[in-house]
């Protein structure tokens, strides 16, 4: 990734703020749906 990559997001972030807080909004959900998934080790045993 170059250098105008990253001031091509960071100009785009400037310019649309309430993108920051979608993107910041999805990184949460998806860190707990991660964390849900790697709790649920239950054992089903037999019928």
């Amino acid at each position: 990734m170059s250098e105008d990559d990253n001031n091509a997001v960071a100009q785009y972030l400037s310019e649309h703020p309430r993108m920051m807080g979608v993107l910041f909004s999805a990184l949460v959900l998806l860190s707990q749906a991660g964390a849900v998934a790697a709790g649920n080790h239950t054992g089903i045993y037999g019928p």
